[in-house]
């Protein structure tokens, strides 16, 4: 099964949270809140939306910060992804 998103929307899937302490041990983030990091996985077409053109400006594979509460959460196939409208993405990560 393949997510395509419409419009302005975006599908991430969030990147893991770990930790690694000065000695160079990985901690798995279990315990920690879990960052606003992900990777987009699908872009949608763009269009007009609310009577603005809007031009996508993520690409599949950028890695980027979202907005904390924004978004849906899906699960398909035991993986979990976001859909976000582009909106909410704050910055890629270069």
């Amino acid at each position: 099964m393949k997510l395509v998103p419409l419009g302005d929307r975006v599908v991430l899937k969030q990147l893991v949270a770990e930790e690694t302490t000065k000695s160079g041990i990985v901690l798995p983030g279990q315990n920690k809140e879990m960052p606003q990091q992900a990777e987009v996985i699908a872009v949608g077409p763009g269009g007009v939306v609310d009577g603005k053109e809007v031009k996508m400006e993520v690409k599949v594979g950028d890695q980027v910060i979202y907005s904390k509460y924004s978004g849906t959460e899906v699960k398909i196939e035991e993986t979990e992804y976001i859909i976000v409208k582009q909106n909410d993405i704050l910055a890629v990560i270069e």
